[in-house]
């Protein structure tokens, strides 16, 4: 493959989205962390009403706005998630993008590949998901694939397995 080849290649997209029940998984995941939020912000809301001088002029915008930004994320976020994250395993390399505000792209060779783990807490297992963080020689850190169906995340993780021990490197 040429320098142009290669250098194309990796600018594509990953090929695979992340599996749609991810969307159900993340709004429910920012919709219990907005509940506790929204929570402790009535209380001090309340609380700042007992003060002997009232509530400060800018209580209620505060909370106005904290209840915006969080419907933003409950109900925005999962959409542009599911839009954004991509992954894709080939026999030479593993290609992710993520993000939502901001986005990663990340490309890690598979001769750099140091372990594989698979993830899936108690709520990822209610949505039948799982992760897979690829452990590489790399100082940017782990490459994660989230919110994988959990046979998908499997087969995955058999397939980098094969691959990863056939490479004769030793990973640094």
């Amino acid at each position: 493959m040429d320098t142009q080849a290669a250098v194309e290649a990796a600018l594509r997209e990953p090929a695979h989205q992340v599996s749609p029940r991810a969307v159900a998984f993340w709004r429910t995941s920012a919709l219990i962390g907005s509940a506790i939020l929204w929570t402790l912000a009535g209380v001090g809301y309340y609380l700042a009403g007992q003060l002997p001088e009232g509530r400060p002029w800018y209580a209620l915008p505060a909370l106005v706005l904290l209840v915006v930004l969080t419907l933003v994320r409950i109900v925005v976020m999962p959409v542009v998630r599911y839009r954004i994250h991509r992954w894709e395993v080939t026999p030479t390399a593993i290609f992710t993008r993520s993000g939502w505000l901001t986005r990663e792209q990340r490309i890690a060779p598979l001769s750099r590949v140091q372990t594989v783990d698979s993830h899936q807490g108690a709520m990822m297992r209610l949505f039948g998901l799982s992760s897979i963080t690829v452990t590489t020689a790399s100082a940017a850190g782990p490459v994660r694939i989230d919110c994988l169906a959990a046979d998908v995340a499997r087969r995955v993780v058999a397939e980098l397995t094969e691959i990863t021990s056939a490479s004769e490197g030793d990973a640094t």
